[in-house]
């Protein structure tokens, strides 16, 4: 198969901008949203790039703030039988995944990922068939019916391992989605790899250039940048690593201000485990642009206080945005995260 490059487009890629609100409106907001969680037995987990008053709340209220899996993780072991999942829609599967007897419900499910939208399990199925020597790997980036393909699913921040491991037995790896989280591990490992070509929307957009510049402006900074960036990024900085691992990189490295790339929703965490240091947007801006960042996803900004309290207000309005998984699919998707919690359970 000549595989084609499924990065989206920029006419792909939805546009949203948040609603501003005024501070009153937003404290009513969120003791709405307290009140509407207990009247729903919901327990909120929210994304690191979601809004940072959303976090505030899934904190708050006793829900959590974490990556994708560790999210999920939190859902299936509290008590609550329902779970909110603020985030992008492959995220709210996978608590569905994990908790195939709870309700999971999300603010809107129109937020997509574009990792996810980039690999459609239909042709990502012909592409397994094309290599079926391959063990197939997929980032948690990924559809439940992509997860249903696949041998392993990976993390950021155990998709290393994992290849290091699969590489050491012999094993061929058909990797997907993320092409440049692809070349990272290949260049990291020397496995033998066979990438997907998708990318994040964000990610992508770093650009070495200017890092590169504002690098030479903040000569003392540190560099903190997320494996889904392409190489020459990558090359700069002084940590790699899932957005956990930027955030203990920046609780451990001596430096008092860092550039970062990955999504700016990530700043609001950095800042409040942070207060002494500075933070500072990697550029995402070519020559002429008129912006120098606009790191932040469209879909995890469709995440917002007025969008969740409406859904949580309308009965009809949330039932129409449960995440729903066909149980058999679930069951298969189940299998490869199952290889995935083992694995880090050994460790």
């Amino acid at each position: 198969m000549n595989l084609p490059d499924y990065s989206l487009g920029a006419d792909e890629v939805p546009l949203h901008e948040a609603c501003p609100i005024d501070d009153g409106t937003r404290e009513a907001l969120k003791e709405e949203i307290r009140m509407l969680l207990r009247v729903r037995d919901a327990v909120l987990i929210a994304h690191y790039y979601v809004d940072g008053d959303l976090q505030d709340l899934a904190d708050e209220t006793g829900g959590f703030v974490s990556d994708s899996l560790e999210m999920a993780r939190f859902g299936r072991d509290h008590d609550a039988p329902n779970i909110i999942v603020a985030g992008v829609r492959f995220m709210g599967e996978t608590a569905r995944i994990l908790s195939p007897e709870k309700r999971v419900f999300m603010p809107t499910l129109e937020s997509e990922c574009s990792l996810d939208i980039g690999c459609p399990p239909d042709v990502f199925k012909a592409f397994c068939e094309e290599h079926p020597e391959r063990t197939v790997v997929v980032y948690a980036n990924t559809s439940v019916e992509v997860k249903a393909l696949s041998d392993w699913v990976v993390t950021s921040s155990c998709a290393l391992e994992i290849v290091e491991m699969l590489d050491a037995r012999g094993e061929k790896i058909l990797w997907a989605p993320d092409k440049h989280l692809g070349k990272y591990i290949h260049t990291q490992t020397g496995a033998d790899m066979v990438l997907w070509s998708g990318a994040c929307v964000v990610h992508e957009e770093f650009k070495a250039k200017g890092l590169r510049g504002l690098k030479a402006l903040h000569p003392e900074a540190g560099v903190l940048v997320h494996p889904e960036s392409p190489a020459a990024v990558i090359d700069i900085a002084d940590a790699v690593g899932s957005t956990s691992a930027i955030l203990k990189a920046a609780r451990e490295l001596p430096h008092e201000i860092f550039i970062v790339g990955t999504d700016r929703g990530l700043f609001h965490k950095l800042r409040q485990q942070n207060p002494g240091k500075r933070f500072i947007e990697a550029p995402t801006a070519g020559d002429g642009a008129t912006c120098r960042s606009c790191a932040h996803c469209p879909w995890m900004a469709m995440n917002e206080l007025g969008v969740l309290a409406e859904t949580l207000r309308d009965e009809k309005r949330l039932k129409a945005n449960e995440i729903l998984v066909d149980p058999e699919v679930g069951r298969r998707a189940m299998l490869p995260l199952t290889r995935m919690l083992d694995f880090q359970a050994a460790r």
